[in-house]
């Protein structure tokens, strides 16, 4: 069944295409006409996917998805303590937002710097609003080639793409090849993995730690996309020539156990990051990779909100921010001047 097939009837486990726009084509500010396959979505399980580049991005696309979207968003924001980066940007022009989804990020950005032009790139056409003037919204790849400019953008914001990249090293390396000299990349994302004790018996431990071990699994030796990013984000960063790295750690709590305001309210809301996008994160993975049933992800899901909710489980997962600028032309001058390391010379 081809992605060119339209207005498919779709129950709770079936699998088809629909295609939601009316017109054949659809052109973004870029200029370039998309076919009607970018428009297309996958209905699988009763939840909606983007079909532009299929199975890429392994969570939906739907209005329930949004919902939780907004949740995410908003705990990144307490995490950061109000705050939308942690770049010492400064009246950036050119802003790239790579996985934007929903635009929540974009369109804050584009509130707090009027007079930027941002650009908010996905697989899926799903941002809610067109009102931003200084916004335009793109389909596209990030793992394929970029077409933009090199040395356009002032800052280049990723955040939340684990499991959804195969080749990291090219994307930071096509970050820092389309930003200006001077430049901030910034890299935000989640551990999959928890505090929970592997070795105990209890069953929320046994539970947290299945769900990171099948994920993990999942990334590493199924679709080689891994969810152990945000291990290597600085040492990428690093390695693709960005200078001044600096990696902030933090940590979100699931439930508010936590003594600590700051960390209790995160946990509230790390709860519900669990309980909302638990279903989301793991129907297409478990079903399309690991062959499970609907209804076994179902009776999964079912039993490990049943954990998640429990307050008398403290348990939390690990977040990096990781940012980097791409070093002047003066000090790229300086770095592959001879006598200088950056030649291969010296004694």
């Amino acid at each position: 069944m081809g992605p060119e097939e339209r207005d498919i009837e779709v129950d709770s486990q079936y699998t088809g295409y629909i295609d939601e726009e009316d017109d054949d084509k659809h052109t973004y500010s870029s200029g370039q006409s998309l076919e009607t396959g970018v428009t297309h979505y996958r209905y699988e399980n009763g939840r909606r996917y983007h079909a532009y580049r299929e199975g890429t991005y392994y969570a939906p696309n739907d209005d329930k998805y949004a919902m939780y979207e907004s949740i995410v968003h908003h705990l990144w924001l307490l995490t950061l303590k109000d705050k939308l980066f942690l770049a010492p940007i400064d009246n950036p022009q050119t802003i790239l937002d790579v996985g934007t989804g929903t635009g929540l990020w974009a369109m804050d950005m584009a509130d707090f710097f009027p007079d930027a032009e941002i650009i908010g790139s996905d697989l899926s056409l799903i941002q809610t609003t067109t009102s931003y003037s200084n916004i335009r919204w793109e389909v596209d790849d990030a793992s394929s080639e970029w077409t933009y400019p090199e040395s356009s953008f002032d800052f280049v914001h990723v955040r939340g793409l684990t499991g959804c990249i195969k080749d990291w090293p090219n994307l930071y390396s096509q970050s820092y090849r389309h930003l200006k000299p001077g430049g901030y990349f910034e890299h935000l994302e989640f551990s999959v993995e928890t505090s929970a004790d592997p070795t105990s018996d209890r069953h929320a431990d046994q539970m947290y730690t299945t769900f990171s071990n099948s994920i993990l699994s999942v990334g590493d030796d199924k679709t080689g996309m891994t969810f152990r990013t945000v291990e290597h984000m600085k040492e990428h960063m690093e390695d693709a020539g960005f200078v001044d790295v600096v990696e902030e750690k933090f940590i979100w709590p699931i439930g508010p156990w936590p003594s600590d305001p700051h960390l209790k309210d995160l946990g509230r809301w790390g709860e519900r990051n669990w309980a909302d996008g638990l279903e989301g994160w793991v129907i297409a993975l478990y079903t399309r990779v690991l062959g499970w049933s609907y209804t076994q992800v179902q009776d999964f899901v079912k039993s490990f909100r049943a954990v998640i909710k429990d307050r008398n489980n403290h348990y939390y997962h690990e977040v990096r921010c990781v940012y980097g600028r791409k070093p002047t032309v003066e000090e790229e001058q300086r770095q592959t001047a001879p006598g200088t390391t950056g030649d291969g010379g010296g004694c």
